[in-house]
């Protein structure tokens, strides 16, 4: 799994909601608030781009950059990288997230919930 950086998840986040965007409509967007150059963007989405997170097409002079993932897979395939990390014991590893979820409010709770059972159901097929 690619190691993200904080300015890189905050693009990916960004390109997730909205699936399309420039390097200098992210930079107009999110570079003033985090002083961050038009350069320091492009950087950004051309690593996305290597690390394969990314692709990008170009219309008119510009390259539009869309997310090439998921949010969901990309979540799932680090946690997956986790689990398989400490010893190969998934059910003690997903015990200690359930232990992790105490700052998680019922909303999140009934999803996860919800995910599961939907899970359960899949597996029963």
């Amino acid at each position: 799994m690619p190691v993200l950086g904080d300015l890189e998840v905050a693009v990916m986040e960004r390109l997730w909601s909205e699936p399309e965007w420039t390097a200098k409509g992210l930079h107009e967007l999110m570079g003033a608030q985090r002083g961050i150059s038009l350069n320091t963007v492009q950087s950004t989405l051309e690593r996305l781009h290597r690390k394969q997170l990314v692709e990008r097409f170009k219309r008119g002079h510009a390259f539009r950059y869309s997310p090439k993932v998921r949010r969901e897979e990309l979540v799932a395939a680090y946690m997956q990288d986790m689990l398989g990390r400490f010893g190969g014991d998934p059910a003690a590893s997903i015990a200690a997230f359930v232990e992790s979820a105490d700052g998680m409010d019922e909303a999140t709770l009934e999803r996860l919930e919800a995910a599961l059972e939907r899970r359960r159901r899949e597996e029963d097929r």
